[in-house]
Parts: structure tokens; C-alpha cells; sequence
């Protein structure tokens, strides 16, 4: 609620330039929320947004104990504090699982990606990753494996793993007008065709398509 995140200071972002008040802040942290939530894929870390959220809980806790008990006020307070601690918490528990259960094809899609492009983990979910895979490489190995001839008992999880399905299909808000969106039908001979995705509109699509549009912020998935 407004009135919950009124009395905190604006934030700064990481480049010194970009300032947003904490419900601003919010809204990004639920919109990361909502993407994370629907993406068939794991997508680009959003510390910066997770440590300012922190800090923002930090400082409205320090509002809260300033309010006199029995007043109205401190249980909206701790009401939106609960709220966005909900939301932060599901954000992060929805990275986990997606690391967890694709934890090759990320380690391989972060070691891939170059020099300057966003990073899809955080250094805290980078060694998760990494110990994840050492301790399913060792439990294999020692249940399995080493009770198999030779010639098994290697085992490529990258292989082993499915990847994620980004064909899978999304519900999406769009936030910027798009023009000649390229859309794969369901026919034999997959002709392309393009669209154009008004603002404000709604489309149920393929995520490969807007993988790119989810990405630089131009539509929301729902």
C-alpha cells in the first residue's frame, strides 16, 4: 500500500542515475515476480532489485517500531510488509526451483553468455548451481555408476536433463506497442506471419517468440 511505503526514502539504482520511490520499487520486484513465475526458462538475476527490496523491508521495519501499539496504522504496515516479503520469497523459491531442476543447461547457458551481457545468476545462485551439480554427479556415482561396466559409467547430464520448453505457450500483457512480431502457426509447412501487439493488449503466444520482448521489459507475462 501507498501509505505503507510512503514514509521510506526514495532508492537509487546501481548506476547512480536512476531513482525510484519504494512503490515504484515494488512494482518492479512484482513484475520480476510475474515473469520469473510464467517463464518456462530461468531469466536474468535481479539482485540490484532483491537488495534494494531488503533494504526497503529493513527501513519499513524501522517505520513499524515507531508506531504506537493498538494503532490501525501498524497493522497496514504489517500487512504490506508480510505481503512483499510473500512476494520476494516466491520470486527467489521460483529461481531455485528452475536451477534445480535445469542446473546443467544453466550452468552452460551463464558460462556461455559473453562479457557485458546480464547474467542470468546471482554469485550466490552461481555456487548453488555449481554445488548442486557436484553433489548429483557424486550421488550418481556412488548409488549407480560405479555398480555399472566401464563403458557407463559416464553420464553427460546436459543430455540426461530435459531443457526447458520454450515453446511452451504464455499469457502476455503488452506494456510497448510491437510491430511485425513474428508468429509461428500450427501448420505443416510452419509459414511465418507477423503481427502487431497494441499497448495494453493481451495475447496467449509461444515464449520463443517474445522471449526477446520479456526480456527488455516490452511486455509482462500474466
Amino acid at each position: 500500500m501507498a501509505d505503507a511505503l510512503s514514509e521510506a526514502s526514495d532508492l537509487s539504482g546501481d548506476d547512480g542515475q536512476e531513482v525510484m520511490t519504494p512503490a515504484e520499487l515494488i512494482a518492479k520486484l512484482e513484475e520480476a515476480w510475474l515473469n520469473e513465475k510464467f517463464s518456462p526458462e530461468l531469466l536474468e538475476t535481479r539482485s540490484e532489485i532483491v537488495e534494494c527490496v531488503l533494504e526497503q523491508l529493513s527501513h519499513m521495519e524501522q517505520n513499524l517500531q515507531r508506531v504506537q501499539k493498538g494503532d490501525l496504522k501498524a497493522s497496514v504496515h504489517r500487512m504490506e510488509i508480510d505481503r512483499i516479503r510473500y512476494v520476494l520469497s516466491s520470486f527467489l523459491r521460483s529461481r531455485l526451483h528452475k536451477i534445480e531442476k535445469y542446473f546443467p543447461h544453466v550452468l552452460k547457458k551463464e558460462k556461455a553468455r559473453a562479457e557485458g551481457d546480464p547474467s542470468y545468476l546471482s554469485p550466490e545462485e552461481f555456487a548453488f548451481a555449481k554445488e548442486y551439480l557436484a553433489n548429483t554427479e557424486t550421488y550418481l556415482k556412488s548409488v549407480a555408476l560405479r555398480h555399472m561396466p566401464p563403458n557407463l559409467q559416464a553420464v553427460d547430464l546436459a543430455k540426461s536433463v530435459p531443457e526447458p520448453s520454450l515453446d511452451s505457450f504464455v499469457f502476455l500483457r503488452v506494456k510497448e506497442r510491437q510491430e511485425n512480431i513474428l508468429v509461428e502457426p500450427e501448420t505443416d509447412d510452419q509459414r511465418e506471419y507477423a503481427v502487431d501487439m497494441e499497448e495494453g493488449s493481451q495475447h496467449l503466444m509461444r515464449y520463443r517468440t517474445i522471449a526477446p520482448l520479456v526480456a527488455s521489459g516490452a511486455v509482462q507475462l500474466i
